[in-house]
C-alpha cells in the first residue's frame, strides 16, 4: 500500500513538473510572438512614411528632370504595388511584403542617382529636405529590420528546438517570415582598391626612360637599382686612405690628395704632428 502511494505520489509530481515546463515554454512562445509583432510594427511605421515621403520626390523631380520619366513611373509603380500589399496584410509580413518593398528600395536608389545628372535639381531646397527625410527613414528601416530579424531568429530557434516543437506543433506556433533584403546592390559593399589610391597620381609611364646608374651600369629587372651593387659617387677626389671613421671616433677632414709628407692618421683618432 504504502509502495502504491509513493508511486502515486511520483506520478503527479512528474506530472506537475512537466505540465510547469510546458506552461513556460508556451509563456515563452507568447513573449517572443509579441516582441515580434511589436519590432514589426516599428518597421511599418517607418514604411509608411517612406509611402508619404515618394510622391512629394517624385513631384519635385518631375518638375527639373521630365526625361527621367521613366524612372519615376517605375517609382509611382512600386510605390503604389507596395502599399496595396500592406493595406492586404495582418500582422506579421510575407515574402510577398518583403520583395516589394526590396524592389521599392531599389527604384529609389536609382532615382537619387539619376538625378545626379541635374545641378539645379541638387540645388533644389525642397529636393535636399526629401532626400535627407529619405535617407533617414531608410536608417531607421535598416536598424529596425536588424531587431525584427534577430527575434524572428529566436522565435523560429524554438519553434524547431526540442523539446520545445512539441509545445510548438500542439499550440500551431508557425515560423515567422524574415524581413531580409536579397538587392545585390544593398548587400555588395564598396569597392575599395588601396593600390589605385596609393599609387594614384604616382606611377612613371610605362615609356618613361629609367634615370641613368652609376657604378658598374647594371640595373635590376624593371629598371631599379640593383641593391647587391657597390655605389661609388661621381668624380670623387681620389685619396689614399679614406674617410670611414676610425675605431676612435674621429673622422679627419678631407684635404684632397695626400701631399707629400703627410701621413694617414694612427689608430685610435690621434694624428701625430709631422717633424720639420
Amino acid at each position: 500500500m504504502d509502495a502504491l502511494i509513493i508511486v502515486i505520489v511520483v506520478v503527479v509530481l512528474l506530472v506537475v513538473i512537466l505540465g510547469i515546463a510546458a506552461m513556460s515554454m508556451y509563456n515563452g512562445f507568447i513573449r517572443s510572438r509579441n516582441l515580434i509583432q511589436e519590432s514589426w510594427r516599428q518597421i511599418d511605421v517607418e514604411l509608411n512614411r517612406r509611402y508619404e515621403l515618394i510622391p512629394n520626390l517624385v513631384e519635385t523631380v518631375r518638375a527639373y528632370a521630365s526625361h527621367e520619366r521613366n524612372t519615376l513611373e517605375d517609382v509611382t509603380r512600386l510605390r503604389n504595388q507596395a502599399q496595396s500589399v500592406a493595406s492586404h496584410e495582418s500582422g506579421l509580413p510575407t515574402q510577398q511584403r518583403s520583395q516589394a518593398e526590396e524592389q521599392l528600395s531599389g527604384a529609389v536608389r536609382n532615382l537619387i542617382v539619376s538625378v545626379e545628372a541635374y545641378p539645379d535639381l541638387k540645388s533644389n531646397v525642397n529636393f535636399l529636405e526629401l532626400q535627407k527625410q529619405l535617407a533617414e527613414t531608410e536608417d531607421r528601416i535598416a536598424a529596425g529590420r536588424r531587431f525584427y530579424n534577430a527575434n524572428v531568429r529566436v522565435y523560429n530557434t524554438k519553434v524547431d528546438s526540442v523539446p520545445s516543437n512539441i509545445i510548438a506543433g500542439m499550440a500551431k506556433f508557425e515560423k515567422a517570415t524574415y524581413f531580409e533584403v536579397n538587392d545585390p546592390a544593398v548587400r555588395r559593399a564598396p569597392d575599395v582598391n588601396f593600390g589605385e589610391i596609393a599609387y594614384r597620381g604616382e606611377q612613371p609611364p610605362a615609356s618613361a626612360p629609367s634615370a641613368p646608374q652609376v657604378g658598374t651600369g647594371q640595373s635590376a629587372p624593371g629598371g631599379l637599382p640593383d641593391p647587391n651593387q657597390q655605389w661609388a659617387p661621381q668624380q670623387a677626389p681620389q685619396q689614399e686612405w679614406s674617410q670611414q671613421p676610425q675605431p676612435g671616433g674621429y673622422v679627419p677632414p678631407s684635404t684632397g690628395q695626400q701631399g707629400p709628407g703627410q701621413q694617414p692618421p694612427s689608430q685610435g683618432g690621434y694624428t701625430p704632428p709631422q717633424s720639420r
